[in-house]
């Protein structure tokens, strides 16, 4: 075994691989952005080093960098990660050059499998299943529409390079594919650098089940079962889980040997996974294979017992698989949520921020345990445009589906995030949701769902309003309704739970509920709490345990009705976290308020978050109609298209392509 291991990536997956190469004894050796200066990552290892810029052409993709690093440090091997240059056969070579480890699979295995087109030609020489597409290396524009309209609509570009959502489109009919083609060329480019497409029918519900392998240098290759991965948005995975529900010995059986038969077929060495595209009637289809470990490979830990990043390790080091296929079982069943730094409700959108708060339920690292998270960021951390807005991954495993979903369903609700926008409350919801409860499942279901996961916004109730001002009137002091009365007697005018010498108190409360102003009071008199909200008056007792500055547990008696929750005050803002939802409501001073300029400019378009401009389709004086494409940005590795909000002409357009643009800068003026 070596003994100092270089992780070239970031966030979770790089502290994921520094707490099991500590536990082996290895020394680590980290390598950072400016971005990620005061990384998790970073402290995690034992020693860091610089590689550059924040965006990953200057940094994480800088195989000489990152090799220099390795030099300078001594690293006998460096661990890819997954993303950047995990499946880069160029990077893979360099580190055998240079005589490091490259923990991974050899170049040629990466090369065969690294294209989409190429792979799939392998994979059709080898008799396996393929599903109807062009996959060849004519890349003119008109040809590649001709072959889309031969096989009908709708179709799937994807890049051939590419992975993880990225450079991918559904076009529906033949009008629409020249601008999808180009949007995925210039994605894949950006991302991959590499711009090739391949064009695919489009299953309709259709499973994305996926086979992990694992083959050492001695020649013996298994299968660690399958993971379904067809929960997804934006052809990302949102959920996974292991096993697949419904999928049957036999059929595990034959898509576990096709999985083993590929990795054969390119000499493969180390963590690997085949991901298969399935129809109802269990005919399934070859889609890639991708070179590396995968975001995913936690539900397969739970269920094997086995710690895949430790397997990598030991087999990259030479030493063969700890097991044989035979002596491997299935037990229980995991589900992973991806915790995002985004807006569902707008489309999946990357939020910007820095993480004020972020707090998880009591976990265990990696395995042994029911629940798990593995995490890159902590509170504190900000949330850049430069990499994958992922915050953590929740894993969960219970005796059967049934008992890891309710074990997620309670997880994800023991949550509390400030500070940006996230994705847990959809997630909950998706989980509660019937078609997947009922393992109704394919890669539309979010989609197909749309209706019962994104429910319109509800006002907040009056237990939720009158749990908000409670957190205020604790944050003040008071933490209990009823003067506890064990305390000494202390006095009076130093009181801060609302005694007065007329023996009655109220104060008024003014809360920002989404566009809604609320107007709720509460009123002291002696002993007693009354909560008043549109001239209804009810009784109220409550009790406040403060966790840390700022965040309470609170329990509440409303009218006589128990309601829980825990609420962050931040500055005028109040999160109530309750029943795996969280309410942001707003304190309202109306006379701090009252010079505002509700106005505005009301024809400007802004940047929904910071990005790059990277292509614009108009110019000062083009007429425009309501949802016509004004320009593209780029942020997050994901193209985001600015569209008309309104018929109108266009009066200035305020930057160039390649312009870099900050959160809410002016794009473009529209007038009527």
């Amino acid at each position: 075994m070596f003994n100092t291991l270089l992780i070239a990536n970031r966030g979770e997956i790089a502290c994921r691989v520094a707490a099991t190469a500590r536990r082996l004894g290895l020394r680590t050796v980290a390598v950072y952005s400016d971005a990620d200066a005061n990384a998790r990552h970073v402290a995690a290892c034992d020693t860091a080093v610089h590689i550059g810029g924040p965006e990953p052409r200057a940094s994480y993709l800088r195989a000489d960098a990152i090799l220099e690093a390795a030099r300078k440090t001594g690293a006998q091997a460096v661990h890819p990660g997954y993303g950047f240059l995990s499946e880069n056969e160029a990077f893979a070579q360099a580190c055998a050059d240079a005589g490091i480890i490259f923990v991974g699979p050899p170049n040629s295995a990466i090369a065969a499998m690294g294209s989409k087109s190429a792979a799939k030609t392998l994979m059709e020489k080898a008799g396996v299943p393929l599903v109807p597409g062009y996959h060849g290396d004519n890349q003119d524009p008109q040809f590649l529409q001709s072959q889309a309209d031969a096989m009908g609509y709708p179709v799937l570009i994807k890049a051939s390079a590419g992975g993880g959502g990225k450079g991918m489109r559904i076009v529906e009919s033949s009008a629409a594919f020249a601008e999808a083609l180009a949007s995925c060329k210039r994605e894949a480019a950006s991302s991959f650098g590499d711009d090739k497409v391949l064009i695919e029918r489009y299953l309709q519900k259709p499973r994305h089940i996926e086979i992990q392998v694992f083959a050492d240098t001695q020649g013996n290759c298994v299968y660690l079962f399958e993971r379904d991965c067809s929960v997804q948005r934006r052809h990302q995975k949102v959920i996974e889980e292991a096993p697949a529900p419904g999928m049957t010995e036999e059929r595990r059986r034959a898509m576990g040997e096709a999985a083993v038969a590929a990795a054969k077929a390119v000499n493969y060495v180390g963590a690997g996974t085949v991901e298969f595209i399935a129809e109802p009637d269990g005919r399934f289809y070859f889609m890639e294979m991708n070179t590396r470990l995968q975001v995913e490979h936690p539900v397969t830990e739970m269920i094997t017992g086995h710690d895949l990043v430790e397997w990598q390790l030991r087999i990259a080091a030479g030493e063969p698989l700890p097991v044989t296929q035979e002596a491997l079982s299935i037990t229980g069943h995991a589900i992973e949520a991806r915790i995002y730094a985004e807006n569902p409700d707008k489309g999946f959108l990357p939020s910007i921020g820095t993480l004020s708060t972020l707090d998880f339920p009591t976990h265990v690292a990696f395995k042994n345990g029911d629940v798990r998270i593995d995490g890159g960021v902590q509170a504190g951390d900000t949330i850049t445009p430069f990499y994958d807005p992922m915050i953590a991954k929740l894993i969960v495993r219970g005796n059967d589906r049934e008992q890891a979903r309710a074990r997620m369903v309670q997880a994800l609700g023991e949550i509390h995030s400030v500070g940006v926008q996230t994705n847990i409350a959809f997630l909950r919801r998706l989980m509660l949701d019937e078609s997947f409860a009922q393992a109704d499942l394919d890669t539309g279901l979010i989609e197909r769902q749309h209706d019962s996961l994104f429910p319109p916004a509800q006002p907040a109730s009056d237990s939720t309003l009158a749990l908000a001002i409670v957190a205020v009137l604790a944050h003040r002091g008071q933490l209990h309704s009823v003067r506890r009365q064990n305390k000494a007697p202390v006095d009076p005018w130093a009181r801060s739970d609302g005694w007065r010498v007329a023996g009655c108190y109220t104060q008024a409360f003014e809360l920002l509920d989404q566009d809604e102003l609320r107007q709720v009071s509460v009123q002291r008199d002696a002993e007693q709490w009354t909560y008043r909200h549109k001239g209804e008056a009810v009784s109220l007792e409550w009790d406040a345990q403060a966790v840390t500055p700022g965040q309470y547990r609170l329990r509440l008696r409303l009218d006589g009705s128990d309601a829980f929750a825990t609420v962050i005050v931040r500055g005028e803002n109040l999160h109530v976290f309750r029943e795996g939802a969280v309410y942001v409501l707003k304190q309202h001073d109306a006379v701090e308020h009252a010079q505002d300029d509700a106005g505005g400019f009301g024809g400007g378009l802004t940047a929904p978050m910071p990005g790059k401009i990277i292509s614009i389709a108009v110019k000062a004086g083009d007429t425009v109609k309501s949802g016509d494409a004004l320009l593209v940005m780029e942020a997050m590795k994901m193209e985001h298209t600015i569209l008309a909000p309104a018929d109108g002409t266009v009066q200035e357009v305020f930057f160039a392509v390649g312009d870099q643009v900050t959160d809410g800068a002016e794009l473009i003026a529209i007038g009527e």
